[in-house]
């Protein structure tokens, strides 16, 4: 086993086109990123069919810059990676199959990495081990919560039974005519808002479990907006409440798991872990519960391939390498969480 060995990772499980080369577990050779956000705005959300077109014109380009940057050829590289799931089909098929054709091609192990794992792992980039702790990932797609005891042993503990985090303030932002993608927008406003000011419901905040539930929240400032009319003020204060009912159950929850299963290590990763309310909200949280609170580093919060080939990295070093006949899976299955996110395992 080659000490620290090589990697080229591709994600295109969404809207982004990223290529990344890495050396074992912390030296970046290459990192690019094409975001198709701004093509997509135009639709109001992510059009598979646009995604995908876009994935093949820039994949090449993504991949061939990444190689430049880091000054090699697919010749110098240790092993090829790419994003098999979940995500949108069409748009896997692009990165999955262009990594598996690269891999053939030159004779170079494939790694078929979960994109949910990625998003789990990216908190300890850079790290060989992966500690015991309670992870919240939390992103368009998907809000999740795991109690990890390592790497590939993670256990689902609660998830969204309808809309993600991500997906509630992507709406939510559609309904206040602020545009997509509004999550950001959403992050901005709130900074300058009260959000006191209005009582919007906290979704499963005492269920007694770790499941999520945003669809409630969403219908009931569409209720308010019904009732108030055009908001011609007070946008921040209505943004900045919302946002509060969001991140005060993701806080409660998160926390919650840690104190139940004794960990002294929480983390938040994924897209909405970028939003300054959740992060400042755990951080208080974790102070006064004396934890150490993780999140991924900056560049790493959204869809991107370091923390694929991160995640690739620690199953070269576990001795895995995964067949390029294995399919993308599309679709989250928590079934497959119990022993190991990744099932491609050869």
């Amino acid at each position: 086993m080659i000490s620290k060995p090589t990697l080229l990772a591709i994600e295109t499980s969404c809207d982004e086109t990223a290529a990344a080369i890495l050396r074992g577990f912390d030296e970046v050779l290459a990192h690019e990123i094409f975001s198709q956000a701004s093509i997509h705005a135009q639709f109001g959300g992510v059009v598979p069919e646009v995604a995908s077109r876009n994935h093949l014109i820039s994949a090449p380009h993504i991949i061939n810059q990444a190689l430049e940057s880091a000054g090699m050829d697919v010749s110098d590289l240790d092993a090829i990676a790419a994003t098999t799931g979940p995500g949108l089909a069409s748009a896997l098929l692009v990165g999955a199959s262009t990594a598996k054709g690269l891999s053939l091609g030159s004779g170079k192990p494939f790694l078929a990495i979960n994109h949910i794992e990625g998003h789990l792992l990216s908190p300890f980039f850079g790290k060989a081990e992966i500690p015991p702790h309670i992870a919240l990932v939390v992103s368009g797609g998907h809000t999740l919560l795991f109690d990890v005891e390592g790497f590939g042993k993670y256990e689902l503990l609660g998830r969204t039974l309808d809309d993600a985090a991500g997906e509630a303030f992507d709406k939510v932002a559609k309904l206040l005519g602020l545009g997509y993608p509004g999550g950001a927008e959403i992050d901005r406003l709130a900074r300058g808002g009260n959000p006191k000011r209005h009582d919007f419901p906290r979704g499963m905040i005492d269920s007694g479990d770790y499941d999520f539930s945003f669809s409630g929240l969403k219908t009931a400032l569409r209720i308010f907006l019904e009732k108030n009319g055009p908001i011609t003020d007070g946008m921040p204060d209505i943004c900045a409440s919302f946002q509060a009912a969001v991140t005060e159950v993701l806080v409660a929850k998160l926390f919650r798991a840690a104190a139940k299963q004794g960990r002294q290590i929480v983390t938040i990763s994924g897209g909405v872990s970028a939003n300054a309310s959740l992060r400042a909200l755990a951080m208080a949280k974790a102070e006064r519960d004396n934890l150490t609170l993780l999140t991924a580093p900056a560049g790493l919060h959204t869809d991107n391939a370091l923390m694929i080939a991160y995640t690739a990295a620690h199953h070269l070093a576990a001795g895995h390498t995964h067949s390029t006949s294995v399919d993308i899976f599309p679709n989250f299955d928590p079934a497959t969480i119990s022993s190991r996110v990744s099932e491609c395992v050869a």
